[in-house]
């Protein structure tokens, strides 16, 4: 680490001590814009053995718990790297050098589980009815299937998934470990359209680590390091997949790809039937030479939009129109009849 970059990770950590809580908010609106900083805050994190460590993190869970939305992203932007530096450490059985990485983990978990007068949260999310019109699909166009989803969301049959409430964690440990991690990473991907590139970047790094280390793919990808294996769960690896499928159209589609093909190859060596059943879906809807790139390196699909009522012909043909003209056909056989 360079001393500028010291000295810049530095004057950001005094800076916090002496603002005033007026000018929070002027303050979290330029940090984001500070790309050297983010820079230099990735390469302290990478370091378990800096000095600087614990501050930054102290620094980070403050920014966290302060109030300020984007404060709160600030620190979220940096949550694949802390994951990974905590796993890697873990993995090294080295575990005094993560105290800080692992505090900060638990105290933004501790926070995410409850709401602001202190009660536990459950989370919930409604599955999609076909019967109802998205972006995706017209009801109409799914025939009976659309007719049998209607008469059940009409009786309330609609499915609701709830997580939670969530335990308090004390400290992390072998037993727990994923359980919290995998909340984290939710949260992550809740927060996913307000992560910077950089971020994006970070996050399919990570995923391709702790997917291939200790497994003969490592020296394929090159992966220097730590060269034992992490364990890893089920549920986890599903939000890393939620946190890649966003990544593929936001700017690093060939990161993402490959991505995609390591965690694969670990759900497949760990025989997890939900990564893969998700990770073959989204490379069964990944498009085929339909990509086009512009000079930022932002992807894009090229899609085919169902006309609306307004847009279809007045020649359409329907069933009235099929029946019309068989009885028009008729009517013109019979006069050619008559006549000879």
């Amino acid at each position: 680490m360079f001393t500028s970059e010291k000295g810049a990770v530095e004057e950001w950590l005094s800076e916090f001590k002496t603002l005033p809580e007026t000018s929070l908010s002027n303050y979290a609106t330029n940090l984001k814009d500070k790309s050297s900083l983010v820079s230099s805050l990735y390469k302290v994190i990478q370091e378990p053995q800096s000095e600087l460590l614990e501050p930054v993190c102290h620094q980070l869970f403050e920014f966290y718990r302060s109030g300020e939305e984007q404060l709160l992203r600030f620190t979220l932007q940096f949550l694949p790297e802390l994951i990974w530096c905590y796993l890697a450490v873990s993995a090294s059985r080295n575990v005094h050098s993560s105290g800080c990485i692992e505090a900060l983990l638990l105290g933004v978990y501790n926070l995410e589980i409850v709401d602001k007068q202190g009660h536990s949260k459950v989370l919930s999310f409604t599955i999609p009815s076909l019967s109802k019109p998205s972006v995706y699909h017209e009801p109409s166009s799914i025939g009976s299937m659309a007719l049998t989803e209607s008469a059940l969301s009409q009786h309330g049959l609609s499915k609701v998934v709830y997580s939670g409430p969530h335990p308090q964690r004390e400290m992390l440990t072998a037993q727990n470990r994923f359980e919290v991690l995998t909340f984290l990473l939710l949260c992550y991907n809740a927060a996913l359209t307000y992560m910077p590139s950089v971020s994006l970047q970070s996050l399919c790094q990570i995923c391709s680590r702790i997917c291939v280390c200790g497994y003969p793919r490592q020296h394929v990808r090159k992966y220097k390091g730590i060269s034992s294996r992490i364990p890893v769960s089920s549920g986890f690896m599903v939000q890393m997949l939620t946190g890649i499928y966003f990544a593929f159209y936001n700017g690093e589609w060939d990161l993402a790809q490959k991505t995609l093909d390591d965690i694969i190859y670990r759900a497949q060596l760990e025989l997890y039937p939900e990564p893969l059943l998700v990770a073959n879906a989204i490379k069964a809807s990944l498009p085929h030479g339909a990509m086009k790139s512009n000079k930022e390196g932002a992807r894009c699909i090229q899609v085919e939009i169902t006309p609306t009522s307004s847009r279809i012909s007045r020649n359409a043909v329907t069933s009235m129109s099929i029946r019309g003209h068989r009885w028009k056909r008729h009517a013109i056989i019979l006069s050619y009849h008559l006549q000879f």
